[in-house]
């Protein structure tokens, strides 16, 4: 099967088992197709005319004639709970974005399904699995409970290994997966961007439309690099202050350590200050989340080998994460490793300590004083901490815990930013598109400050209202239980979320915000905490 003459489940003429104008069937008593939320944006992104051209039984192969192979295709009863009942279509953002049967998740089942029946991949078929964000929203929509994530990432694993790929795209994954995985790199890199950053380049050349002329993943790294600061070193020890509740372990990651180290060290002194002792290895390596969400196995297992070693050796009662797509990866460690002999049984044992900030902070209760942070908050759901750990409450719960702040919620709170680990890099305009949504979502709540959990939608939506002339601080939630706890003024942590380390470096004037709480635009040159 070609891209140039497409049929059956790959064509990108019509839905899934539907007519030639794309209609499906409906069965007699079917329950209605649920409506799409409101949405924010065109019915139909400008994207689309270009986007549209597994858990696997251990032991057991593809059946014959299929198009995987034989390690770890996606499990034909997985793919089998699928109904296409249509829940999962609104709260797809491929499908939100272009209305393509075959971008939606029970689109690229399909797919997957005639893959075990022996229909080859052709250009349209891995495309269509390629534009996928990893973001799992419809794992939380669905009602027959199909595990899309394990499924996706057999697949993915399968193309990573059964597919070749054109020489540019190869190069641009070598570039990004032989770096940002790798905390030492990343390291290297902080002299020559800070360099690049203070000396003004930047500016300079994007006013002489030099980085409008780039490759458009390289533009999208350099709008992404966050304005770098001085590093905190974190110790290796911190002891709990007061009465100790717990001995945890700090993954300090790769992009979280490298460009937002403050939210490390804040997490460091929040942990203290409820009465945990903190544990922070030395030499840690990626934790393979990158590797996994993009299919590279090998490469996935090896990075979740090292944490385990690293963090058995901490001896520690709990595992802390603050970056979300590395804890969901942590939690998936015993799936991964499941046919590793003398790796399975650990790996389970780690996944099971392994808790997002806001889980273990909820869980413990507060013991520190909060003062008051009165502010308006627009707090932004990271996809791998709503839809793959299920962590929605405890992070509202302790941010309404902070006297005088107010929380607001987003339309289409559950539709991906766009970040989504490599896809910004990988997709840049669906992640545009995607970015300019989330923006505009978080600017019609009307809050003084966007807060979320993880580096990589921080960075996303950041560095998206900058583009669209806007300026809006932008934090973890761990910094604001810092502020809250160390009594930092309100105005002085917007300062600093607002133009301190971790910002996004705006080569254009951004237009003033009017909103009802004129303190958003705090000014920049209010001393940071």
């Amino acid at each position: 099967m070609t891209a140039d003459t497409p049929k059956g489940p790959h064509s990108t003429a019509g839905s899934v088992n539907g007519d030639a104008a794309g209609r499906t069937p409906v069965a007699p008593g079917t329950p209605p197709r649920p409506t799409p939320p409101p949405v924010l944006g065109p019915a139909v992104a400008p994207s689309a005319g270009a986007a549209t051209v597994a858990l696997g039984m251990p032991g057991s192969g593809p059946p014959p004639g299929s198009a995987f192979d034989a390690v770890h295709p996606p499990d034909a009863a997985l793919i089998g709970d699928c109904v296409h009942c249509g829940f999962c279509l609104p709260s797809c953002p491929t499908y939100v974005l272009w209305g393509e049967e075959m971008d939606s998740p029970r689109g690229r089942i399909d797919i997957m399904k005639g893959g075990l029946e022996g229909d080859a991949f052709d250009a349209d078929s891995v495309r269509h699995l390629d534009q996928c964000l990893g973001c799992m929203a419809c794992v939380t929509a669905c009602p027959s409970g199909v595990q899309y994530d394990k499924l996706i990432e057999s697949t993915r694993a399968q193309l990573e290994r059964r597919v070749p790929r054109p020489r540019g795209e190869r190069l641009l994954r070598a570039l990004i997966f032989g770096l940002f995985p790798y905390p030492r790199r990343l390291r290297a890199l902080r002299g020559p961007l800070r360099a690049y950053q203070s000396s003004g380049a930047g500016r300079l050349l994007a006013r002489a439309g030099v980085l409008r002329r780039l490759p458009r993943p390289l533009q999208a790294m350099e709008a992404l690099a966050p304005k770098l600061g001085p590093v905190e070193k974190l110790p290796e020890g911190t002891p709990a202050t007061g009465t100790r509740r717990r001995t945890v372990g700090l993954l300090t990651g790769c992009v979280q350590g490298t460009f937002f180290p403050d939210v490390n060290a804040a997490t460091v002194r929040v942990l203290a200050a409820e009465g945990c002792d903190v544990v922070v290895p030395r030499r840690q390596s990626c934790c393979g989340a990158l590797s996994a969400h993009a299919g590279r196995a090998p490469e996935a297992e090896r990075f979740a080998k090292s944490v385990i070693e690293t963090f058995e050796a901490a001896g520690v009662d709990t595992i802390v994460v603050n970056a979300a797509g590395c804890g969901s990866n942590l939690k998936e460690y015993g799936h991964q490793l499941r046919d590793e002999p003398g790796w399975a049984d650990r790996a389970e044992a780690l996944a099971a300590k392994v808790m997002d900030i806001t889980e273990l902070l909820d869980e413990l209760g507060p013991v520190a004083t909060r003062h008051p942070l009165p502010m308006t908050v627009a707090y932004q759901d990271a996809c791998h901490l709503a839809h793959a750990q299920s962590v929605r409450d405890q992070p509202r719960r302790l941010l309404r815990g902070v006297p005088g702040l107010e929380l607001r919620e987003l339309a289409e709170a559950d539709i991906c930013c766009g970040s989504a680990g490599t896809y910004n890099l990988l997709h840049s305009e669906p992640a545009r598109e995607l970015g300019e949504r989330k923006a505009k979502a978080v600017l019609a709540t009307g809050a003084q400050v966007m807060v979320t959990a993880n580096p990589g939608c921080w960075m996303q939506v950041a560095t998206t209202l900058a583009r669209m002339g806007e300026r809006l601080p932008v934090a973890h939630t761990v910094q604001v239980l810092d502020a809250s706890i160390r009594g930092v003024p309100v105005d002085r942590l917007l300062a600093r979320a607002l133009d301190g380390p971790g910002t996004v470096l705006a080569y254009a004037t951004p237009k003033t915000i009017t909103t009802d709480q004129p303190s958003r635009g705090v000014d920049p040159s209010s001393p940071a905490s």
